[in-house]
């Protein structure tokens, strides 16, 4: 296993990736082909999501959910060249900071 944080970090990549390239193909114009490796990460997506150390899949689901819209700020800036504001990082910020006080609590009861 691996820690939470790495597999969540893949999981994000990996959902962001394959989500990407369904855009990509329906808004963009982008080939058909393009869905193939999409589905194939949207697969890899799911499989990190259950490396993540808590005690029910909801849980590390819902803690994700910060996680993925931190990424996807990042993916925002990284590969569509547009920087996040401060609105943007403001509630990235908060939503990391739920996701830490769901794990913070996971097994906890």
């Amino acid at each position: 296993m691996m820690t939470s944080a790495l597999a969540y970090a893949v999981a994000a990549l990996a959902e962001i990736a394959g989500c990407f390239a369904a855009w990509a193909v329906l808004r963009q114009g982008a080939s058909a082909w393009w869905l193939l490796p999409g589905a194939l990460c949207l697969a890899l997506f799911a499989l990190a999501l259950t490396w993540v150390e808590a005690d029910a899949a909801g849980r590390a689901f819902a803690a994700y959910g910060g996680v993925y819209i931190a990424a996807s700020l990042a993916w925002l800036w990284a590969v569509e060249g547009q920087a996040p504001n401060a609105w943007d990082l403001t509630g990235a910020m908060l939503c990391l900071a739920g996701a830490g006080v769901i794990l913070a609590g996971a097994g906890r009861g």
